[in-house]
């Protein structure tokens, strides 16, 4: 177990270390982006040597200080943190490939500020991925929103300052408003705010009360993007295409329904929410975004608005696998953390390879652009099957275990959103694939020729998008920590 605590400090501390050297770096940017890249592989190093402990059912944790009784910081590695990371490391790899051709064939400004506080978002990430508390969660997701902040305003115009204040806004409002409560009233009903296989909650709450709670920390946890407080993820789209596909795939949401799914297991207990009328508003809030954020993307021809609104759907996917508190839907929404992740980011790599090559930024732009990028735009047609449910692609398998899960809770509403929603998702993914490889280039696109975008992005394209067909064929070990989410106690 000693060197179980070592590789759980070390995967935290990395990625802290890792943004010194690259500040250290700065004014070579050969040194600057290897030190990223090497701090990448040697974090996803730490994680991957962590996974067969946590297969075996071991829990390889740290406690470093208390602050006040009952209130600690201390990290565990569970099932659901062991996905989480690997997502966050494994990813970072890939974004941080992605990023050297996105920043230096767009000259980017300020390109170490971006490496730096990209590093810090991951360890940030890693932080909350192996919070053993609500409080050590807490603290790190907090973190994670002042570390992306500057990222998110990257560019510096007064667009990105109004995405700034609108994503710094939510969060940081949601988190004093009602998260931190939560966080108080549990360590004063509890006396413990440690996560605790059951729920620590369990026989101490019940009733209003107990669905006041859930509602403080489900809206508290902005990060997950339910409705109404769902604004900032959209407006956050001013940042450069790796900043964004650190917000929606690899850190930023997945934090936030990591966060949704391991309170409601962890401190609430499905067995306790499952005995409560007074949490059955979280299946129709969930639903609700489901479907209105569908329909929002489905009328955006900005892509990356699209892609933003795809997301605030797909997020609440997780959120409602996770409200029906079915053990098939549990398993579902933790595998939808990871299929989405990989998803999302292919189609957030290719829009900012459009934009990279082509200098192309809405839907109606994109007819015969297929023909040019084919690369760029198979990778798209991967990730958009993904998203939609379509197999072979990995989204099938988490969407299959969700709607299995709904199907044997008898929740039937629940069932219906789930198919609706991937009505929508094909209306508004298909005809972009349709558009880019089936329609003529436009008469002004003939004179100005392109091809694929940087060989780093395309690279990074292809590892996702193989990525995305792999976890179809090869969900073994994410299957089986899944499932250790559900097994007896």
């Amino acid at each position: 177990m000693i060197a179980g605590e070592a590789l759980v400090l070390a995967a935290f501390a990395l990625p802290a270390v890792g943004s010194v050297a690259i500040a250290l770096c700065g004014r070579c940017p050969q040194l600057r982006e290897t030190a990223t890249l090497i701090t990448a592989v040697l974090l996803l190093w730490c994680t991957l040597s962590l996974l067969p402990m946590v297969l075996a059912g071991g829990r390889p944790g740290v406690h470093l200080f208390e602050l006040l009784p009952g209130l600690a910081i201390a990290f565990s590695v569970e099932p659901l943190g062991m996905l989480f990371a690997l997502v966050a490391s494994a990813l970072w790899i890939v974004n941080s490939l992605y990023s050297i051709g996105y920043m230096r064939g767009n000259r980017e400004e300020h390109q170490t500020r971006f490496y730096v506080c990209f590093a810090l978002a991951i360890a940030a990430a890693i932080g909350i991925a192996f919070a053993a508390n609500v409080f050590t969660l807490f603290v790190f997701y907090e973190l994670l929103t002042l570390i992306t902040y500057p990222l998110v305003t990257h560019h510096g115009t007064d667009k990105a300052k109004a995405g700034g204040r609108i994503y710094l806004g939510l969060l940081i409002g949601t988190s004093m408003l009602f998260l931190l409560p939560a966080l108080v009233f549990t360590w004063h009903v509890a006396g413990t705010t440690d996560f605790t296989p059951g729920g620590i909650l369990q026989g101490r709450l019940s009733g209003f009360a107990l669905g006041g709670l859930l509602a403080l920390y489900m809206f508290g946890i902005g990060k997950a993007a339910l409705m109404p407080f769902h604004r900032w993820l959209p407006g956050a789209m001013v940042a450069p295409t790796p900043v964004s596909a650190l917000l929606h795939a690899v850190a930023v949401v997945k934090a936030g329904v990591f966060s949704v799914l391991k309170v409601i297991i962890y401190v609430f207990g499905t067995e306790t929410l499952a005995t409560e009328a007074s949490t059955d508003w979280l299946v129709v809030v969930a639903g609700f975004t489901i479907v209105a954020a569908s329909v929002v993307a489905l009328k955006a021809d900005n892509l990356k608005r699209r892609l933003a609104y795809s997301t605030i759907s797909q997020l609440s996917y997780v959120v409602l696998a996770a409200a029906i508190l079915a053990p098939l839907s549990v398993i579902g929404a933790a595998l939808h953390i990871v299929t989405h992740a990989v998803g999302k980011i292919t189609l957030f790599f290719a829009a900012g390879a459009i934009y990279t090559a082509a200098h192309k930024t809405e839907v109606s732009q994109l007819d015969g652009i297929g023909r040019r990028m084919p690369w760029t735009m198979s990778a798209f047609t991967i990730g958009a099957l993904s998203l939609i449910g379509i197999p072979p692609a990995a989204g099938f398998i988490s969407k299959w275990f969700i709607m299995s899960g709904a199907a044997a809770g008898g929740h039937f509403a629940a069932l219906a959103v789930l198919i609706v929603s991937t009505l929508l998702n094909a209306a508004y993914f298909l005809p972009i694939v349709y558009a880019a490889f089936f329609r003529p280039l436009p008469a002004g696109d003939e004179r100005q020729p392109h091809g694929e975008a940087p060989l780093s992005m395309v690279i990074a394209l292809m590892l996702t998008s193989t990525a995305t067909l792999s976890l179809f064929l090869f969900s073994s070990p994410l299957l089986q920590l899944a499932e250790q989410l559900v097994a007896p106690k």
